[in-house]
């Protein structure tokens, strides 16, 4: 089994620029996994993983083993370790993961999908926090319109506890997702102050997106006027908007509230 031992080996530093530059990422088409649970998390999201590195003093080689059987094994040390690693507290195993297509051609929709779209959202937490939402829900789909981040980038991986994994995930333009809903003939609710009628008077039994946008400018008017209906949600207090995370789950669980979930 290899063993590297060396923060200056090439292929570390590799996986050094892997974290830190989205262009490495799109160029090799691969990245960064951090953690048994998010590790195992792609594996059963079917990512193919090429390698498993692993610290022995934290997580054996029969462990690092068994999360990917087919992956190329290599024993690294402290101080690789402590190079590679994205967050204080880990299991001592990182993974080289291939990306994904995020081409909407590649959505699998069952017959009444419920789908949440964000578009242009900028905080890899708020992103992580999406996801998760999407995975407690189990939408069949999250599509991001006009990403500003990458996917794939660490901090998303890291704050969205390996739900980058587990929910289907598409990317594209607004123009592009507007017309997939229509062919699609799915409806759509945009969350938007503009011309709105309060979110829980609408059926979301039907085929249907929720659309969300950042909390600074909320959704272009491309989403406001292409919706099959623009929402809201009432608020009482001062300010007129609420963080896209929490926005996105109080109108995700009531259309899983109308379907009987």
């Amino acid at each position: 089994m290899k063993q590297i031992t060396s923060i200056q080996n090439p292929f570390i530093k590799s996986l050094v620029l892997l974290q830190e530059k989205a262009k490495n990422r799109k160029q090799t088409g691969t990245f960064l996994i951090e953690g048994v649970r998010e590790i195992s998390l792609a594996v059963k999201g079917r990512y193919e993983i090429q390698t498993i590195l692993f610290y022995p003093e934290i997580c054996s080689e029969t462990e690092a083993r068994k999360l990917a059987q087919s992956a190329e094994l290599i024993e690294i040390n402290k101080e690789v370790f402590q190079k590679l690693s994205y967050r204080d507290t880990t299991e001592g195993v990182l993974a080289v993961a291939k990306s994904k297509s995020l081409q909407l051609s590649g959505l699998k929709l069952s017959d009444t999908p419920l789908i949440l779209v964000a578009e242009a959202p900028e905080k890899p937490g708020n992103i992580g926090a999406l996801l998760r939402t999407a995975d407690a829900a189990n939408l069949d789909a999250v599509i991001i319109a006009n990403p500003k981040s990458d996917l794939y980038n660490p901090n998303i991986v890291r704050s969205s506890v390996g739900c980058l994994f587990t929910n289907q995930i598409a990317t594209a333009s607004t123009s592009e997702i507007i017309a997939f809903l229509k062919e699609k003939n799915i409806n759509f609710y945009c969350a938007t102050l503009q011309n709105s009628t309060s979110y829980h008077t609408q059926d979301y039994t039907q085929p249907t997106a929720l659309v969300v946008g950042t909390e600074a400018t909320g959704l272009t008017q491309e989403w406001r006027d292409a919706a099959t209906q623009n929402i809201i949600i009432p608020m009482q207090g001062e300010i007129d908007s609420m963080n896209v995370s929490v926005a996105a789950a109080i109108l995700i669980f009531e259309a899983k509230r109308q379907r009987g979930f």
